[in-house]
Parts: C-alpha cells; structure tokens; sequence
C-alpha cells in the first residue's frame, strides 16, 4: 500500500470523515428488451401503460422501441436503491401482457434482417425526432444489432464535503468545483487501469445466439446448432463484438483532465469522416438518418467503460454541463446483466463497487502516457475474451503479471475501503461482498461467466434455451409479487403525467426541425 493511500485512509477512517461515506449516492439504470413468450424480439410499441419514453422519469428506451431502460432514483442507501428498482420491475411487468423481459446482456433471437429491428420512437416534438433521428444514425453506421445489446449502468458520487476534506488536508487552492472535477479523473485513470478486474468479476455474457452474428465475420467458436461463444470469455458484450467499432477505434479521448476530455470530446463531434459524409444527413427520400456526418453525432455516441456526469439542464448538452459546472458523479458502464438474479445485479455486487470506486478515488493516480493507456486497453480486452483463462497474464505498467495474482493484490488494497464502509454504517456487509469476489479469483467456476456456460451446457449447449428459461423463470417472480393498490396507483398516474409532459412538450414547439438541429449542434461550435 502507497503512503498516499495509507494516509487518505487514516483521514476518512476519523469519526467524523468515515460518517461522511454514508452520504455517497447512487443510482442504477437497467436495460432489458422486450420479449414475445416464444422468445423473439417484440414488435410491439412502447406499452401506454409505461408511460412516455421521452419524459417519464424512471421508465424510457434506449436504441430500439423494444429495449426497455429503467432508472432508479438517486439513493444513499444500497438496499432503498433496490427496493426502488424492485418497485420499478414489477410496475414495468404489469404493463407487459404476454410479453417478458429478456434476462440477458447479448439480445434475444433478432430478426432476419436489421429492418425488423423497430427504432425507438419519442413522438412529433422536435426533442423527440432528434432522439428518433440520432438512432437511426446509430443504426446506419453500426447496424440495428449492436444497439440491442443491454447493460447494467451505476451511477455513484462521493459527497462534497468529502472532497472538501481531501482538499484541505492536500492544501489545495483550486475552487472547490476544480478540485473535485480533478479527483473524479484520477478515479476515472485507476478506473481504465483496473477495469480488467470488474469484468473477470462480474461478466456474464461468454456466448451469444448466432442470429446476433448474421453475416457479419467474427472468430467466435460454436456451441450447439444455433449458440455461439469463446471458452474462456467473460463479456462478449464489452468485446469488439458489442460496444466497440473501427470508427472510433482510433479516437483517443483524454482522461488526464476535464480540459483534455472536453477538448478531445469536441473534436471528434467535430472532426468529418469520410464513410459517414459518404451516406449523408437524409436519405433517399429526404429524411433525415444522421444528425451530421462527423465521427460522432453527439458525445453520447462516444462508447466507454466509464462516463464523468453532470446533470444537465433542458437542452443543454452533457460536454457543456460538464465544461461549466464540473464533475457531479460518475457513471459506470462496463456491468453484463446478471441473469441469475431477477433484477439484474444484487446488492453484493454494488458494495463491491462503491468500494471498488472509492479505491479509485483515494489511491494515486498518475496521468495515463500513451504506452498506459494502451496497457490498460489491451488488458480490458484480454479479460473480456479470456478472462479465466489459466495463466493469463496481464500489463502491469510494462511488468507482466497474472490476472489472478494482480486482482488478490488490488483486492488486498480495497478492503481498506470496504472497512470504511462498514464502519460507517455498522455491520460487516462490505466485507462480505469483498470476499465473495475473492472466491472468484481463487475459483473461477463461480464467476458469472463461468456459471452461465455450465448452465448453457444444461440446456444442450443452447444460449437461447437457457436465457429464455431464465426470462421465464424472473418473470414469475416479478407477476407472484404485485405491487399493493397504493404503489400501483402512485406509479400509474406517474405514468399517465408523463404522456401529458410529452403533449405539452409537443404543444410548444415553435420552429421547424432542420432550424432545431442547428441550433443544437451549433452549441459544439
């Protein structure tokens, strides 16, 4: 253990400091497709019954109108954050009918063509096209396949007066705005070195359904008839299969300050690239299918692991939020759906990773060099394709080093972290999270991955059959706990004040579209 870090944990762990860990917030974001009960893509619109996707606040879409997104509430205690989304789960199946959610991270059995693959839909209001015309851009650059992947994503901060501790303790000028929005990127630099560990830990997506692959060239081996996979893969989804493309292969967004981040995120919103100016801003009939022909459309296209965030307000887009008001949280992106437990993730798994984070924050952080950054992508990909790979070795800063005996060290560090946890808030939870994935390393027949190709050997070596009965199986757990009169009530007219929030959104425009793109892309200038 560093100095630095012996000594920030000395400070936190002080009566008053270690209350302040109590004060963390989190929030969690849950993907999941709609499903027919045979198991193929819904072709079905968003249920009324859910309310608007584009102003319900717990309820929406991401990329296709059959790829459900559920929000929690910003929370500060792990179990009202899955009470909250266990509230949202059962609301959301209600609405369902004979349709189900798909339990896994890699979709369900695609259509034949990417054409059937319905866009999510937002209404008439010029908000609403542009999210409807930014997917169809997704669509025309990367397919329709890719955007139906699902993930888990975790929203946490540290509180402010935490900062201000660290702050004072360094002896630091900075405003308190730029102090913090620096301690975030150094979270964020250690998060890229360790990443690796989370998806060894908690990947869950080692095989996909062939019809994912259709057409397109891949080196992954069969399983079965219809199942494909690599034996020693973690997360398929976070490979070069799923939220990865060679547009963006060469981007090289830096971490090593809000300044460099904004400044390398602007210019590739900025920069033309020649294959998507090739396609143009409309079709053949005029439409629009691209917001703009440059690398990326809009920030949110940019695909990474982790995220800084800042709310932002009506209109304003995220780089700028961040640019004027600094770092408000982080957002974690790199978590498979866990299709053994109905919503997802279990609360194991987030104690492990608000220990995990504040482990990040509080050791040292040097700036990521060129050479580093690509250590820590190689590393990230090494663990994705063959994560339990016996012996795999990893780049330890230029020094090799096996992924087992690195992540036992990284684990001796955090528990550090999980001890302040645990004083903060009695009891011995976050330990207890902290040992289960030492089991994983020590054993790598319990990690997710390793468990979902045995149980996929279960089914005659089928991932759909497998994934389809697990979707079957979460679905009666949800419909067998209904919601009481109350809460039901509560979330419906929720519902119904969305869909009026949608009209009077749509009521008010006052320009045409083209004028309301450019405006809004005008304020990347």
């Amino acid at each position: 253990m560093s100095p630095l870090l012996r000594e920030r944990l000395a400070l936190l762990a002080t009566p008053a400091n270690r209350l302040l860990l109590s004060e963390c917030q989190h929030g969690i974001e849950k993907e999941s497709l709609r499903i027919s009960a045979d198991g193929t893509l819904a072709q079905t619109p968003h249920p009324p019954a859910l309310g608007s996707a584009l102003t319900h606040p717990r309820i929406t879409t991401d990329y296709s109108e059959a790829l459900l997104e559920l929000i929690t509430p910003v929370s500060r205690q792990i179990d009202e954050l899955f009470g909250q989304l266990d509230e949202i789960h059962r609301f959301t199946y209600s609405a369902l009918g004979e349709e189900r959610l798909w339990t896994e991270s890699m979709p369900c059995r695609l259509p034949a063509t990417d054409e059937e693959i319905p866009i999510a839909w937002y209404g008439t209001s010029n908000v609403g096209t542009l999210k409807y015309v930014y997917r169809r851009g997704l669509a025309v650059r990367y397919g329709k396949a890719m955007q139906c992947i699902a993930g888990i994503h975790y929203n946490f901060s540290l509180p402010p007066q935490l900062w201000q501790v660290l702050q004072a303790q360094e002896g630091d000028t900075r405003s308190a705005q730029d102090y913090q929005s620096e301690r975030y990127f150094a979270l964020i630099r250690n998060f890229r070195r360790y990443a690796w560990l989370l998806m060894y830990l908690f990947g869950a997506s080692p095989a996909v359904c062939a019809s994912f692959l259709q057409g397109r060239d891949h080196r992954l081996q069969p399983l079965g008839e219809q199942s494909l996979y690599l034996p020693w893969a973690t997360s398929l989804r976070m490979s070069d299969l799923g939220y990865n493309n060679n547009a963006q292969s060469g981007l090289n967004v830096c971490y090593n300050s809000l300044d460099n981040y904004i400044s390398s995120m602007l210019d590739a919103i900025s920069l033309p690239y020649a294959p998507y100016a090739a396609l143009g801003t409309h079709d053949a009939s005029g439409q629009w299918q691209q917001l703009n022909t440059n690398l990326l459309q809009i920030e949110n296209e940019f695909y990474s692991p982790i995220r800084p965030k800042r709310v932002a307000n009506s209109g304003e887009k995220p780089v700028h939020a961040l640019r004027e008001r600094g770092v408000e949280y982080i957002e974690v992106r790199c978590l498979d759906i866990d299709p053994f437990v109905p919503l997802g993730i279990e609360p194991a798994t987030a104690r492990f990773l608000d220990s995990f984070l504040l482990y990040c924050a509080i050791s040292d952080s040097p700036q990521l060099s060129d050479s580093e950054c690509e250590h820590a992508a190689n590393n990230f990909s090494l663990a994705v394709k063959r994560g339990r790979e016996p012996g795999l070795m990893l780049n330890d800063n230029g020094r090799e080093r096996s992924l087992t005996e690195w992540g036992e060290a990284l684990l001796d560090e955090i528990a550090g972290c999980a001890a302040l946890f645990d004083q903060a808030q009695g009891g011995s939870v976050f330990a207890e999270a902290l040992a289960i994935q030492r089991a994983k390393l020590r054993d790598s027949s319990l990690t997710p991955s390793a468990r979902v190709l045995a149980a996929i050997a279960e089914q005659g070596d089928s991932f759909f059959r497998f994934a389809l009965a697990q979707s079957q199986e979460h679905d009666a757990y949800f419909r067998n706990r209904p919601l009481d009169a109350e809460a039901q009530a509560r979330l419906a007219a929720e519902a119904a004040a969305s869909l009026a929030d949608q009209a009077a959104i749509e009521a008010a425009d006052d320009v045409d579209f083209d004028t309301f793109v450019d405006r809004y892309l005008s304020q990347q200038a």
